[in-house]
């Protein structure tokens, strides 16, 4: 079964940072554009970052100084490093997919995992 995982999430305090992984079961992450996004409670999901297989990434406005995609092709997984984290930021984050070689339009992703809470204490 073709699965997304995250991993990495957990509860930090304002200015700390966490990087967040995601892997892939039945699936190579390599020949597909990957990306993050989150979803707070009571909120619209938010597109935050993408990474192309021809290397090229996407990183959203709102997070654009804060937050960095890469992949471990070695490894196959690709990260989410979250740096300088507020309150605001608290949200389950979910890396996804559109199963194509580049980043979709508004990092509208069409798969996704179970998702990985992250909560930021002020």
């Amino acid at each position: 079964q073709v699965q997304l995982v995250e991993s990495g999430g957990g509860s930090v305090e304002a200015g700390e940072s966490l990087r967040l992984s995601c892997t892939g079961s039945e699936v190579d992450l390599r020949d597909h554009a990957i990306g993050w996004f989150r979803q707070a409670p009571g909120k619209d999901s938010e597109g935050l970052a993408c990474s192309a297989i021809n290397g090229g990434k996407v990183v959203g406005e709102s997070v654009k100084g804060r937050f960095a995609i890469s992949r471990d092709e070695f490894k196959d997984t690709v990260f989410l490093q979250t740096n300088n984290l507020k309150p605001e930021d608290t949200a389950v984050y979910y890396c996804g997919t559109s199963w194509g070689r580049r980043c979709p339009s508004n990092l509208d992703f069409h798969f996704w995992g179970q998702g990985t809470q992250v909560t930021v204490s002020s």
